[in-house]
């Protein structure tokens, strides 16, 4: 591990091992659509414990996909968090489906259950329930999957996870991505994730109906049946997309997953090393659950008080002045203008809302060295006592 002039937020860690897998591939006979995309898909699924892996070209990609495999279309409703990236909401337009957002718990900065319960009463009665609901993960720590999984089959309701940030989390001692509470779980590999690929995501499920299908939009909507007399025969049977992983990104996917519980547990070390340090300030430290375990793809603190706005601009601005780069996640979907224009505004969810006012997320990834995370932890003291 190095120190540097300048801490960033995040940075991805890429080792000789991980340069000589992407190597063995450029020298092999596949770029795309080879056998280290076999191998990155099986070796997700079985970390997973999940029945079936379908590599993506990102999280939003198999975010998208996943929702047409689901069947969502014109006229449907795809539910989600504010406090995520705009591809959580995204997809369900992409399919010609409305969104809609769930409020968040003021603890967890999840999906609030509670809020989930009301809105598909209220939903049932008015025949406004949605086809979908995908829950995020923020942060690296799970949502309350149990409570999302009860309230989705009293409803009928199909429910996806959007474990973007959560890649190493437990549930209930299941791992993210087993699929015991949804239909399907959509991961990250983009840079700033614990594991990378550069760009790059995947589907994990247990429906061998919903793989199957992912697989076929992933790659075009061609099929390839068995043909003795012509084997080349390849057949478009519906509408798809290129939404494929290249055999480079799947080798070095590989090779970074055999180290993602050393990365993990380097993450859990100096997030504990922050609540310790941070402890006594007039901030809110991420909250613990008993009956889970984050990955810790980020660390935020809430910025306490009525000035919470210009006081989280003031910390921002002094760990930048000291060369410490911190980030905010996120601001809340439905105040984007693109959503603005569709209806949503200021109000909507105040608890994501207000949650965005004070929130920062402090650097935090695998070779943050201790001198410099004590730096960060030296400024925020200084700003915040």
């Amino acid at each position: 591990m190095r120190s540097a002039t300048s801490v960033p937020y995040t940075r991805q860690h890429i080792d000789e091992d991980d340069i000589a897998a992407v190597n063995r591939v450029l020298g092999s006979d596949w770029l795309t659509g080879g056998p280290a995309i076999n191998a990155f898909e099986n070796l997700a699924s079985s970390y997973c414990s999940a029945r079936h892996a379908v590599a993506m070209s990102s999280a939003s990609t198999a975010l998208h996909a996943v929702c047409l495999a689901l069947g969502v279309g014109p006229g449907d409703r795809v539910w989600t968090s504010p406090n995520s990236f705009v591809a959580s909401a995204d997809c369900a337009l992409q399919c010609g489906a409305l969104v809609d957002f769930v409020d968040i718990d003021p603890h967890t900065y999840n999906l609030s259950v509670s809020e989930l319960e009301r809105k598909l009463a209220f939903a049932e009665v008015s025949h406004t329930l949605p086809k979908v609901v995908i829950l995020v993960h923020f942060g690296g720590r799970p949502c309350d999957l149990a409570g999302i999984a009860a309230l989705a089959r009293r409803y009928g309701v199909a429910v996806v996870e959007d474990a973007s940030h959560a890649l190493g989390a437990t549930y209930r001692d299941s791992p993210i991505g087993s699929c015991v509470y949804s239909d399907a779980t959509v991961i990250s590999f983009h840079a700033t994730k614990s594991i990378t690929t550069g760009e790059g995501g995947m589907v994990l499920t247990n429906r061998a109906e919903v793989a199957g299908r992912v697989s076929l939009l992933r790659s075009h909507g061609i099929s390839r049946p068995s043909n003795e007399a012509e084997p080349w025969r390849y057949e478009k049977v519906e509408l798809g997309f290129n939404y494929r992983m290249t055999d480079m990104q799947a080798a070095l996917g590989t090779s970074q997953l055999a180290k993602l519980g050393k990365f993990v547990e380097r993450r859990t070390e100096l997030a504990q090393r922050y609540d310790r340090a941070l402890a006594g300030l007039s901030l809110q430290l991420p909250h613990r659950d008993a009956d889970s375990t984050s990955a810790w793809h980020l660390y935020p603190v809430q910025v306490l008080g009525e000035d919470r706005s210009e006081r989280r601009l003031m910390l921002f601005s002094a760990l930048l002045q000291h060369g410490v780069r911190s980030q905010v996640h996120f601001i809340p979907i439905h105040t984007q203008p693109y959503y603005r224009d569709r209806g949503f505004g200021a109000g909507d969810f105040p608890v994501a809302e207000r949650y965005y006012e004070g929130t920062l997320s402090l650097p935090l990834f695998y070779d943050l060295i201790e001198s410099d995370q004590d730096r960060v932890i030296e400024i925020v003291r200084a700003v915040r006592r």
